[in-house]
């Protein structure tokens, strides 16, 4: 029994890396990177928590580029280069990436837009001064109201 328990995967063992840091501000500074970066194999899933082999190694050139005294940009421009601009979440605003940034804020102006000449026509329409005809016919009504 105690030779099959042993046997059995443990999730828990299978993923522990251990980082040695000199201090604290640079494994701030890996925890916000690996955060922030997303594994390209998995489907929406940053490197800090992926057990992908290439989560592991993006993991590893993060953790190494760190101790060669890189700065966060650096690194984030080698990981870009190297896996493309999926590894960010947030894209950077670029000539390519004008349309996914100014889309969302077109639409909205768009809506806004919309709406204003919707409210802008129905003040004129209930607004709008009666023709003679109109005129004429509304008199007739009143007249006859006050005749029954």
């Amino acid at each position: 029994m105690l030779g099959m328990a042993l046997l059995l995967p443990t999730p828990g063992l299978a993923a522990s890396e251990v980082r040695e840091f000199s201090d604290p501000v640079t494994e701030q500074r890996y925890r916000d990177l690996t955060a922030t970066l997303r594994c390209p194999k998995c489907e929406n899933q940053a490197i800090d928590d992926s057990e992908s082999p290439i989560a592991g190694d993006m993991r590893e050139r993060v953790y190494l580029q760190l101790q060669d005294g890189r700065s966060d940009k650096e690194i984030i421009d080698f990981m870009v280069e190297r896996f493309g601009d999926y590894v960010l979440y947030n894209p950077r605003l670029e000539g390519r990436t004008l349309l996914l940034w100014g889309l969302p804020v077109a639409l909205v102006l768009l809506g806004l837009l919309l709406v204003a000449l919707i409210v802008r026509g129905r003040r004129h329409a209930s607004a709008r001064e009666l023709s003679a005809e109109e005129r004429d016919r509304l008199d007739a009504l009143i007249k006859r109201e006050r005749t029954e």
